[in-house]
């Protein structure tokens, strides 16, 4: 077993959202086994309602910024996941990339209505990634630990 952790990149389209979620989550839940970046096929702003939702449950993201998968090309990654439909259809192979995975959250910056109302998508968001971060990511990386 290597003490080397293994390096996860989150693609989404702005990574303002989706993809910063999930390095927040991966960093607070496993970052002594993974080393979480994220980046986006083009960079905005970390969206405030995104750091708001990751806030309620105890995950700074607020020092994130969002910055581009050029910041990234050449690295070599272990995990390269997509997580809004767009970065899967723009980015379809990574250099460096090793597993590849697609996680399909909807976009919570489409959401309508009131502040609360568009808060309670980011939570639905929040609340998928780190489900989908848990049992497809942690888990797996712990077998694949195991096997080497």
């Amino acid at each position: 077993m290597t003490n080397k952790k293994q390096r996860v990149l989150f693609v989404c389209t702005h990574n303002s959202a989706r993809s910063q979620m999930a390095e927040g989550w991966l960093r607070h839940l496993a970052g002594d086994r993974f080393e979480a970046h994220s980046a986006g096929t083009e960079a905005t702003q970390v969206r405030p309602l995104a750091i708001r939702a990751m806030a309620e449950v105890g995950i700074d993201i607020s020092g994130q910024r969002s910055k581009t998968i050029e910041e990234y090309l050449g690295q070599p990654f272990d995990w390269v996941i997509t997580v809004c439909d767009q970065a899967a259809e723009a980015c379809p192979l990574f250099p460096g990339g090793g597993e590849r995975l697609h996680w399909s959250f909807p976009d919570p910056s489409k959401a309508t209505g009131s502040e609360d109302q568009q808060l309670a998508v980011y939570r639905q968001v929040r609340d998928a990634v780190r489900e989908r971060t848990e049992t497809e990511l942690i888990a797996s990386g712990s077998r694949q630990d195991h096997q080497r």
